[in-house]
């Protein structure tokens, strides 16, 4: 009897090759509706200063490789993994992803975002991408011919996953201690903001973000923290704060002249870490006379990569298959 073969699928939101490729990627953010030439010439010019591509996907994909191998160091006889990748709004597409785990025969498909935090509209995003990919493609073939479904597992958020949190708690603690005066240094954890109308509807998103703050400034000994977003969109509507710029110009009104940034909404560099922080909030610091740093994103870190087999491993029916004493949630 052949293998069960287990397909992890490695999502996320993707970034322009080329200049030449912002309006089109900006258009499939938008839904297909074409931005300004105005929007087009705002988002170029950052790319054009931060320059393109970003890492997002070499990254993405060096750590699915990763995760492939560690996989496959010692998996029961009757399992075989392979990792595959996907952007939400640029090439690879999810869609290219899912064909390919398709046509490779997987009898189980488990997708995780590489955004560690559930929201009803980022992530159902990347759910219904994955969900329409599946009803397009063909089904799996079996020994009579017939086709069989791939059962899929969407891991909605992992904001509690030990590796995780030891990782980005450790570079937390690196930062911290370049600084001339550890004991005075402010960390402001940071995520994307998200329209604000999210809480009502009892979305988890902010519980879970304040959650993973917490659980990081435990473990690296932080005592002063704040928590702040950032990359917000003019969208005329209100989106949830307080913005990272803000924060700043009132960690300076009250005399703090050291802040560390530590991104825990994100995993990877790209456009919102080289110019929302690295450019924007970096200019405002120097301005306030701040002594801003920031924490190293993992990307392809193996300790990344060790807590996604790990996260792996808790959905896995071998209890063979080893496991870290973290967990995640739904």
């Amino acid at each position: 009897m052949p293998p069960r073969h287990t397909a992890i699928l490695l999502m996320a939101y993707g970034s322009p090759n080329r200049l030449e490729e912002v309006e089109p990627y900006f258009t499939d953010i938008r839904g297909g509706r074409t931005p300004s030439r105005e929007a087009v010439e705002e988002l170029t010019s950052r790319y054009r200063r931060v320059g393109v591509p970003t890492p997002l996907l070499a990254v993405s994909t060096e750590l699915g490789r990763e995760l492939e191998r560690l996989l496959n160091l010692d998996p029961p006889d009757d399992e075989i993994y392979t990792v595959h990748v996907g952007m939400k709004h640029w090439t690879p597409h999810i869609a290219d992803a899912v064909d390919e785990i398709v046509e490779s025969g997987a009898d189980r498909m488990i997708a995780i975002v590489l955004a560690p935090h559930y929201s009803t509209i980022s992530t159902e995003g990347y759910r219904r991408k994955v969900a329409a990919a599946l009803v397009r493609a063909p089904g799996r073939a079996t020994p009579n011919g017939s086709a069989a479904p791939i059962s899929l597992d969407f891991v909605e958020s992992w904001y509690e996953l030990d590796g995780y949190l030891d990782a980005v708690a450790e570079n937390v603690r690196k930062v911290r201690a370049e600084f001339a005066r550890p004991q005075e240094v402010v960390a402001v954890f940071t995520a994307h903001s998200l329209p604000a109308r999210i809480l009502e509807e009892g979305d988890p998103y902010q519980d879970q973000l304040l959650r993973t703050s917490e659980l990081v400034a435990e473990r690296a000994g932080i005592e002063q923290w704040r928590f702040s977003y950032q990359s917000r969109s003019l969208t005329g509507e209100p989106w949830l704060g307080p913005d990272l710029v803000d924060t700043l110009e009132e960690l300076a009104a009250q005399g703090h002249r050291a802040i560390l940034v530590a991104s825990v909404g994100f995993v990877a560099d790209h456009l919102e870490i080289y110019y929302d922080i690295d450019i924007e909030a970096k200019e405002k610091a120097d301005a306030l006379g701040i002594e801003l740093r920031r924490t190293p994103m993992l990307n392809a870190d193996p300790r990344l990569a060790r807590a996604l087999h790990a996260l792996v491993a808790q959905r896995s029916p071998h209890p063979a298959l080893p496991r870290e004493r973290g967990r995640e949630r739904e």
